[in-house]
Formats: C-alpha cells, structure tokens, sequence
C-alpha cells in the first residue's frame, strides 16, 4: 500500500494549523506554549483517512523566522506540500522563504492552499491568485492547483481532500526493499515503555525485535515496538510516520538530528562534496571558508564551505563545493539540503549531497571537478564502478561498500554483477565475505608485484623468489591475510607467478648459475667433501675461498635452498650427500643394536661429539629417531 506524508508551509498565522484540524480533526499544538501564544513553535503531526482507504500523515510545521530550523526538520520524507497563504494577507515574508527552501530540497508536488477565504471578498480573492500566480513561477507549484478554503466554516475542504486523494492514484510507491533510514525528529519517554524516537521512514522497513543504531554516534539498541499513526504494528513501511520504543537506549543520549537505521549501515562523516545554488534574491556573495548553517536530514549542524570550481559564488549560480562540518554526521548520496547564513540567519539557497563520505578536496583542481560532474549526472553502475576504484587501495568488503553508499547489500550485488561482466570489477569471494576491486587497480597492483619480482630476479639470480609474506606486507598490507593469500592465488591462475613452500618467483624463472658461481659451487662441496664429518663453519669455509664476497655467500644461500647443504646448529651445515650417508649408518645401527647413543654415532661418523648431538637433534626434529633417557631408537618403534 501507497503511504503518504503531507506537509503544510507558509507564513506565521495563515492558518496552517486551524487547516490540519479542519482536515484531521486534531490539533497539532501539543506544547503548552503553542496553544497559550496561539502559534506553531515545534513540528506537529496528525493523520486522516484518504477516500480511497489510505491513511495519509500530515506535518505541520512553524511559520514564524524564528522557529525556521524547526520548520526545516519536518520537510524531510514529505510527499506533498500544501502551500498556505491567508486571503486576508496574501504571500509574506516567510511564504517566500518556505517556498524558495522547498523548492530547494526537490519536492516535486504540491497544492495551494488560500485560507480565511470568509474573510475577504471574490475581488480581493482573485488578486491573491494572481499574486500567487506570479511569485510561484519558475517553481514546482507554478502548475499547481489552487484551492479556497475556511477551515473555520469547513468550505473547500473536501475539494483539497479530492485532490489529495487523485495524487495518491499517481504517487510511486517508496521502496521498502533498500535499509532502513529515519531521520528523528523527537525524542521522549512513556512511563513504562522507556525512551521513544519519531521520524518519518525514508526507506526500508522496520520490525519489532529489530536491533538498530542511532548514528552518527554508535548507540545500540532494540526496537520493542512500533505505532504508525497511534497504533501498534509489527512493522513499519517507507512514507509513513513511525513512533519506535528503543530498549538499550536512554533518552538523554539521543537527540533530534540523529538517525535510527540498521547496525552497520551507516559511516558518520565530517566532509561532503555537493552541488550548491544561491537563491536569486539574495544580496550576499559567498567566498570558500564562509561559515554557514546546514540544514541536513532533521540536523542543523555548522559548516565552512569550499567552493571547487570558482572563486566567488553569485545569487542565483550554481557550483561544486565541499562542506566541512564542525561534527559528525550521517546522510546518502543524494540527500538535499539547506544553506543558512551563520548571522543574520536567513537562507541563502541549498543543494544535492553528490559524496557523502568526501575526501579533501583542493580549488579548482579538475580532477575533483570532473568526479563531481560524474556522481551528478552518472548511472547508478557509472557511480559504483567510481566509488569501488576509489576505495580498491583499501580492499573493500561488500558490506563496506553497503556502509559508504547506505545501499543494501542486495541491490549491490545487481549492479555489481553488471560490473563483473563488463569486466570492470574484481570479486574475491572468501566465502563469508565479498571483497572488491576495480579491475584497473587490480592490474596495475598486479603489474606493479611482476616487476618488483623481475627486478629482484635480475638482482638475485640465484635466489628462489621473494618470501610471500613480504609481498602482501608491502603491497596488500590494507587487507586481512586470507585475502593477501587469495590476491596472490589470482595471480597464479593466472599464470604470471609460481608458489613454492613460502617464496614465489615468476612463472618463466628458473635460479641458474653463471660459470664463476658454479666454480664457486664446485669449490663449496669439495672443501665440504674433504672435512667429511668433522663439520667446520660456514665462516670458515667461506673465507677459504678466494672470491667476492657477494658472490661467495650467494652461491652458498642458493645451495642452502636447493637442500644440497642442511643445516645443523648456528653455523654448521652438513652437505647433503654427507647428511644421507650419516642417515644409513645410523639405521643400520639401530636395526642391528636396537638403538644408538651420541658416543656410537660420533664413533661411527668419525666426528666429535657436538656434530653427532646436532645430527642427532636433527633427526629427532625430522621424527627419524626419538629419544629414551640417553638413547635413541628409530620414531615409531615401541621397545616394550
């Protein structure tokens, strides 16, 4: 079903609120001080039953100067404004400054509504028409119908319910399948029930048992019920007013301005890049590091704007511009919003949220400028594809992306999908998580790690490759391991690089020695060969060589990978050959004596204690043998 909110607009005492309890039969002024001062001060909110069976919400926002932020809280989520100009008075100071606001924040439909029609004559009635007609022009109501009522007398009443109800056939429907967002716009509690939050529901729904967050802070709670329109339900829908009873929450810790939705949904920012316009009729030009008042959601927060493509932004023009908020906030791109003078306060124009999790931006820098231009008149792919490449160094997951863009995982996997086949997006897929990248990145990080190996191949001839662990440490250190792991099991499928044990090399790379290095090689093994068992250390045998240094211990760490020198201890390595020898002796002994003592094997190897303790040691660690008090026998021998 079709929900809808109707907001009312106008000038203090055109009879917005005496319109509102003609329609509904409730009065809005709840506060005691409107209903002693006779005048709207905060939001109020009723409801009507539609002739074609809808329930429609209606705001009724303040008309004076004064209360115009309070005003401003309540345009949010609106479908349909009524315009409320008195006959007896005809458009005012603030029916100007509704009008220009509302016209700012996109709404699209719209009815006026002439008031205290009782009180003039058709004359004077037809003037103010006319004097409607001109100053709607240009705007969103300069087609709109005009309707003459007396609240007091109920005439024409049931006119404004008919066109109401005609709009209704026509309205689209909100989409209740994207996450939930609602701005609150009260805070209270019920005696008995605990902290209660209203708002109207942009998008999504919400449940009973839901667990929800209050942003931007990180509040966490429960929903424990829901009245639409002062009755329970079990869910709530996009377009309606909804009264939530948070457990988990206290009242003091929330306030209007912040926004209820799902746990996770959101990301608080203190930057956004927008598109802003000036009103027309202002005599105020704005510089970047203008202080300003912004009118977002249900929040007015503080800003200095930064204006992108020009110096100085004239009445009536429109530019790209980054607001730096004073605090923290949430929105989605797309979100519109108000610009205040900081003092005189009165608006000066408005705009559209183009990013809402904005980086520092400089003036005039085209790159920024031509970003802007992209996420203003982009497709919704054209935009994601920007938002995943820009975000690629940091290894997204998919849920990041949902936070970034307040878009519901579901609708993101669709146009993901088209991505993927247009083969612009990379998805890592670690089961539980999606991360993403954009191909663009993903080529040059991959061709960025083949260089890096090639040019260490180039250095390292005979060195096997480069530890992984030092590849995703330098050039996937933003991402989780398992995810550096599945990056790099990309590149070997396809086919650019070759994983063994812990190093990986290039597909085509073999290590291969030039002839000084295996004159080196040769020179290594013989004087190996000629100790035998009486192991000398490593040292030793390299400064018995009369070759480069370099060269020498090279030569040696590439025999040490081949396996053809083992180490023993510290310094001490035994040649391969010599290893295996060690390894038949020392079985035909135990086979023969049933086990073998450090002193028998020394005797046998011909060597010294400390090397026979090594080999042995070595052989325990590679579950050959196994120690019983001083004795080792072969590991899986059971002596009883």
């Amino acid at each position: 079903m079709k929900h809808m909110i109707i907001g009312t607009a106008g000038h203090i005492d055109h009879g917005k609120t005496t319109l509102i309890r003609a329609l509904t039969g409730r009065n809005t002024d709840r506060l005691i001080e409107e209903q002693k001062r006779g005048i709207s001060i905060d939001l109020g909110f009723a409801f009507f039953n539609l002739p074609r069976g809808q329930r429609a919400g209606i705001i009724d926002v303040p008309g004076h100067e004064k209360f115009i932020k309070n005003m401003l809280a309540g345009v949010m989520g609106m479908d349909i404004i009524l315009l409320v100009v008195a006959a007896d008075e005809g458009v005012m100071p603030q029916t100007k400054e509704h009008l220009a606001i509302l016209d700012l924040l996109g709404i699209e439909k719209g009815l006026i509504v002439i008031t205290k029609m009782d009180l003039v004559d058709e004359e004077l009635l037809e003037l103010v028409e006319e004097e409607i007609r001109d100053e709607v022009k240009g705007t969103f109501l300069e087609n709109s119908p005009i309707v003459r009522v007396s609240s007091t007398e109920g005439k024409g009443i049931d006119q404004l319910i008919k066109l109401l109800d005609d709009y209704v056939k026509d309205m689209e429907e909100r989409d209740i399948s994207d996450l939930p967002r609602m701005p609150i716009d009260r805070v209270f509690t019920i005696s008995g029930f605990g902290t209660v939050v209203t708002g109207t529901l942009l998008s999504g729904t919400l449940r009973v048992g839901d667990e929800v967050q209050i942003y931007p802070d990180n509040l966490l709670g429960r929903i424990r019920s829901l009245q639409v329109h002062d009755e329970d339900t079990e869910v709530a829908y996009a377009g309606q007013r909804v009264a939530a009873n948070l457990v988990g929450i206290k009242k003091d810790d929330i306030e209007r301005g912040q926004v209820l939705a799902a746990v996770g949904q959101m990301m608080p920012t203190r930057m956004l890049d927008v598109k802003v316009k000036l009103l027309e009729g202002i005599d105020r030009t704005i510089k970047s590091r203008t202080r300003l008042r912004l009118y977002l959601g249900t929040k007015e927060l503080f800003c200095r704007i930064q204006l992108l493509d020009r110096e100085i932004l004239n009445p009536g023009e429109e530019a790209y511009a980054q607001l730096r908020l004073e605090e923290e906030t949430v929105c989605k791109r797309g979100d519109r919003f108000i610009l205040r003078f900081y003092s005189p306060m009165f608006t000066i124009g408005g705009g559209i949220v183009l990013e809402p999790i904005a980086k520092k931006k400089k003036a005039l820098d085209h790159r920024a400028i031509e970003e802007l231009k992209l996420k203003e008149v982009g497709s919704e792919e054209e935009i994601l594809e920007y938002i995943i490449k820009d975000n690629s160094s940091k290894f997204p997951s998919l849920k990041d992306i949902a936070a970034i863009t307040s878009i519901s995982e579901t609708r993101l996997k669709e146009d993901i999908y088209k991505l993927v086949m247009m083969d612009r997006v990379i998805v890592l897929d670690l089961t539980k998580d999606k991360y993403l990248l954009h191909k663009s990145f993903y080529m040059e990080l991959r061709d960025r790690i083949v260089e890096e190996l090639k040019e260490y191949h180039e250095s390292f001839p005979l060195r096997p490759g480069i530890k992984k662990e030092m590849i995703r440490n330098k050039y996937i250190n933003n991402a989780p391991a398992r995810l550096g792991d599945l990056f790099i099991q990309s590149l070997i499928e396809d086919g650019l690089i070759v994983q063994e044990f812990d190093t990986i090399r290039l597909k085509d790379f073999q290590p291969k020695m030039n002839e000084e290095q295996l004159r080196i090689k040769r020179d290594i093994i013989r004087t190996y060969e000629e100790k035998g068992f009486m192991v000398p250390k490593a040292e030793e045998i390299l400064a018995s060589l009369d070759y480069k240094e370099g060269d020498k211990l090279e030569v040696f760490n590439a025999l040490i990978y081949k396996g053809e020198l083992i180490r023993l201890k510290e310094d001490l390595y035994l040649l391969n050959t010599l290893y295996q020898e060690a390894l038949g002796l020392l079985k035909d002994h135990i086979m023969k004596k049933g086990s073998i003592t450090i002193a028998e094997l020394r005797d046998l190897l011909n060597t010294n204690r400390k090397v026979a303790l090594f080999i042995l040691e070595l052989f325990d660690q590679r579950k050959i043998t196994k120690r019983e008090d001083n004795r080792r026998i072969l590991h899986g021998i059971n002596r009883n």
